[in-house]
């Protein structure tokens, strides 16, 4: 098995208020030792009962603020997963000014330094609340953050080289965060060998708003595929709502197909929304709908899990009554009871279709190339073949322009050097064709501003 403290992380210099990492072995005793499943159980009881799993977000730079926050969300809102959202010093590897941070200003760090922390922290984080506690925080060079997180028994580590890069970072090359995100999946591969099962999660979102679905689930499984080969045993593919009832369930829906397609069969891979990502209305009552209609969408596409949003979305960092609240609404609308609400199946099975053929055409040949995925996946950023609307790193060449039509659904107004047939582009000109002759000509700026503001003043 590898050893966490050598290879690529011997060079890193955390700054921990516990200083030393215990043994590998101790990390898996710990896991073992506690009496809750591990997120990857969650996903699979969720699975197979047809229900959604709840996960909140949280994080806070002061560990008894952070303790209280997870205990009031565990009582108040019975989540099924718990999250530490990371600081942003931590995320960029500033362990030093994360560190000065929690012993000077802990209030001005806007997420958990668990780094500056150190893994005994994390594990009396851990041993406080029943639920998993999963990581989720922006890094795209994730190893001390990952050791630090193994150690203190956490059983979910969200992003990949390609989603907690291109969506965070200017200049970060691409090959380097797909090889350090590898050693991340080697490891996990070598748990999952010993029994331990670490949810690997990809950001699907991406840089959240107007997110094509094929390109969501192209990236999402260009990574599980990079994961699988490593031995990685559980995967989890993260989608946005975006907003269209029929185009979200049939995202949803096309996860396990695809998983059929391209992950193996010893790889678990589960279907996550995340309530939607874009500018929120600012009333409470239409921002309560809005997190209502996300968990419809997540109930009747068959999500494994949801992450919740709250009415406090369009005003900052939502507090602990808020989550509650935000958790409450969202165990209401994936209930049983309200299995009375349904779609139209025939235009969800149409539209999974063309979401499957677009994710096929994009992903297709840079697996079938000859060579290393890890080479052509750099390579096909700079050509084009891949891309992310509005990325933040000069490595994405950022040609999509997405726009809604008619319905709300996300198209592409641009694909760019995307490979798609002639069909696939000739389908969303004509969607977004007809919602021209219904709106008329606008200028893209204010196009794109209005389809990004959708729900905002509603």
């Amino acid at each position: 098995m590898t050893d966490l403290l050598t290879g690529p992380a011997a060079t890193v210099d955390p700054y921990h208020e516990t200083p030393e990492l215990p043994p590998l072995a101790d990390s898996i005793a710990y896991i073992r030792s506690l009496r809750k499943p591990t997120v990857a159980d969650v996903l699979r009881d969720a699975s197979a009962r047809g229900k959604v799993a709840v996960q909140p977000r949280c994080g806070v730079g002061n560990q008894a603020q952070q303790l209280e926050l997870l205990i009031a969300l565990e009582h108040g809102g019975q989540p099924d997963v718990h999250t530490l959202t990371i600081d942003a010093h931590t995320r960029m590897r500033r362990f030093d000014q994360a560190l000065r941070c929690i012993r000077q200003r802990p209030e001005d760090l806007n997420g958990y330094p668990l780094v500056g922390h150190g893994w005994a922290r994390g594990r009396e984080l851990n041993d406080a609340v029943r639920a998993p506690i999963q990581i989720r925080h922006g890094s795209p060079h994730p190893w001390a953050l990952f050791e630090t997180s193994l150690a203190s028994g956490f059983t979910a580590f969200e992003g990949g080289g390609i989603c907690y890069n291109l969506p965070y970072a200017k200049n970060f090359p691409i090959e380097e965060s797909l090889a350090l995100w590898r050693e991340v999946d080697s490891v996990c591969g070598d748990l999952a060998r010993e029994g331990i099962v670490i949810d690997r999660e990809y950001f699907g979102t991406l840089t959240a708003v107007l997110m094509p679905p094929s390109i969501s689930l192209a990236i999402s499984f260009l990574e599980a595929v990079l994961a699988a080969r490593e031995g990685v045993r559980c995967v989890s593919i993260a989608y946005p709502q975006g907003g269209e009832i029929v185009q979200d369930v049939a995202t949803l829906r096309s996860i396990p197909r695809l998983a059929q397609r391209y992950l193996p069969d010893t790889v678990a891979c589960y279907p996550v929304l995340h309530q939607y990502m874009g500018p929120f209305p600012r009333a409470r009552r239409s921002a309560d709908a809005l997190i209502f209609y996300g968990s419809i969408a997540a109930r009747l596409g068959g999500a494994a899990k949801v992450l919740t949003k709250t009415h406090q979305e369009a005003f900052g960092v939502p507090d602990a009554e808020a989550n509650v609240h935000g958790l409450a609404t969202t165990h209401l609308a994936a209930s049983g009871l309200l299995d009375f609400i349904t779609v139209d199946e025939d235009r969800v099975a149409q539209e999974g279709e063309w979401i499957e053929q677009e994710v096929a055409e994009i992903v297709e040949p840079l697996l079938d190339a000859p060579g290393e995925l890890l080479s052509s996946i750099p390579r096909a950023f700079a050509e084009g073949r891949l891309d992310i609307p509005f990325s933040a790193s000069r490595l994405a060449r950022s040609e999509i322009v997405p726009a809604r039509d008619s319905s709300g659904a996300i198209r592409y107004l641009s694909a760019g050097s995307l490979p798609f047939s002639d069909l696939t582009r000739q389908r969303h000109r004509l969607q977004l064709e007809e919602h021209d002759e219904q709106t008329g000509t606008m200028r893209l700026l204010d196009r794109l501003t209005r389809d990004i503001n959708y729900f905002a003043g509603k």
